[in-house]
């Protein structure tokens, strides 16, 4: 991936709804070698989807909790069981296993601290394998985004 590639992503990422021509003219490529560069990023996998942010709280989900999840067992069964579940899971929008003392870290998005503790005791203690959780409440958000720092050698050098 050359610094082209690079240029068309990151203005991917700032608004994914920018023509072929459009982001063409942003990266300073005519339009057919842009398109031909889009169409390999996208085939090779880079591009994962293209997707709308909300804001959680203008549709009524203004709770975000992060729950450190502990299983009983750590056999290949009994992960993927659980995995499997959390991704069945839309409340869960974020899900990563840990090293350290937690097994797992899930972000959940509830409507209130209500919902969340009926989420947890109908659902995330009834996981499979879930042997331990700890909340916490996300008091503010204070940053949240989707946005990779494709050109981190120069973020690095500016220090």
């Amino acid at each position: 991936m050359d610094l082209i590639d690079r240029k068309i992503l990151s203005e991917l990422q700032e608004n994914a709804d920018l023509s072929a021509a459009e982001l063409s003219t942003k990266v300073g490529l005519s339009h057919t070698p842009c398109w031909r560069r889009l169409k390999k990023i996208e085939e090779s996998g880079v591009i994962k989807e293209r997707t709308v942010v909300l804001d959680p709280a203008a549709v009524g989900l203004s709770i975000s909790v992060y729950a450190e999840i502990n299983i009983v067992q750590h056999d290949e069964n009994a992960l993927e069981a659980f995995e499997q579940s959390v991704k069945d899971r839309p409340e869960i929008v974020e899900c990563f296993s840990m090293s350290g003392q937690r097994d797992y870290l899930l972000r959940i998005v509830v409507k209130d601290v209500q919902h969340y503790e009926l989420f947890l005791k109908k659902v995330l203690l009834h996981l499979p394998g879930v042997k331990s959780v700890n909340s916490s409440f996300a008091l503010k958000t204070i940053k949240l985004t989707t946005k990779l720092p494709l050109f981190v050698d120069k973020l690095i050098s500016q220090y």
